[in-house]
């Protein structure tokens, strides 16, 4: 992760984030997770700065709290930030994808099987834990933020310079933070596959503004016949995304 400035790994992460096109309510525990965007010179040189403070829009949330909804905002502007491929997270709406996200029934696991037992089991089963999707991001962004307040002088994860901020999110990934009430890798994949789908999806759930990740990635989205398309090696698709609504890029 993090590699120098002749590595591609924004878009390596989003090569590999393409099967998740326009799918955006299937479980994805098992995806990769080493896809953090490299930081901008810029960003190294202000490190030991405070970050700026980073807004999403005019949208007002409904189920994140002010203190959860900081820290959306800060992790989604980390995992993918805005840079010369294309735009970040945080521009295409996706914190307000999350906060819509986790008022439906997928998320509050109305449709999953939550019986037990509970257990650790291989990465092929799947998902076998207690907590439904949005009770892993509340509980995990709160044990996130206590981490970051008991190591950094009080400081909520927002407040840190962005440095710090990935510091903790490359621990958590790695599965190395102590955090309470849930295991830190958990909370982490959750977090990142639910950014992934919102930055990929219709812009009808709220991510994917303008459908700027499909024109960055020459995505066609809802059009109804691009057959003669998909066996074209090396030629961008000539025509702008149309999404679920009809809307032309």
């Amino acid at each position: 992760m993090f590699d120098d400035d002749t590595s591609p790994a924004r878009r390596d992460f989003l090569r590999k984030s393409l099967t998740l096109i326009p799918v955006v309510t299937l479980a994805s525990t098992g995806l990769s997770s080493s896809t953090f965007a490299q930081t901008p010179a810029s960003d190294a040189a202000q490190a030991s700065a405070a970050r700026p403070a980073v807004v999403a829009g005019d949208y007002t949330p409904t189920f994140f709290t002010p203190e959860e909804w900081a820290f959306v905002i800060a992790a989604c502007d980390r995992l993918i930030p805005s840079d010369h491929v294309g735009p970040g997270a945080v521009e295409l709406g996706v914190p307000e994808f999350l906060d819509r996200h986790m008022q439906t029934p997928y998320a509050n696991g109305a449709i999953w099987y939550m019986q037990g037992p509970f257990l650790e089991a291989a990465p092929e089963f799947g998902y076998q834990g207690r907590l439904n999707l949005r009770d892993t991001l509340r509980i995990g962004i709160k044990a996130m933020d206590a981490y970051s307040k008991k190591t950094f002088s009080g400081k909520a994860f927002a407040e840190l310079p962005t440095a710090q901020q990935e510091d903790l999110l490359k621990s958590a990934e790695a599965g190395k933070l102590g955090l309470e009430d849930i295991a830190s890798k958990l909370f982490f994949t959750s977090l990142l596959n639910e950014v992934r789908n919102g930055y990929f999806a219709d812009p009808s759930h709220g991510g994917n503004k303008h459908m700027g990740a499909w024109k960055m990635i020459g995505y066609p989205g809802m059009r109804a016949d691009y057959m003669d398309w998909i066996t074209v090696r090396d030629t961008p698709y000539p025509l702008p995304p149309v999404d679920l609504a009809g809307r032309r890029g």
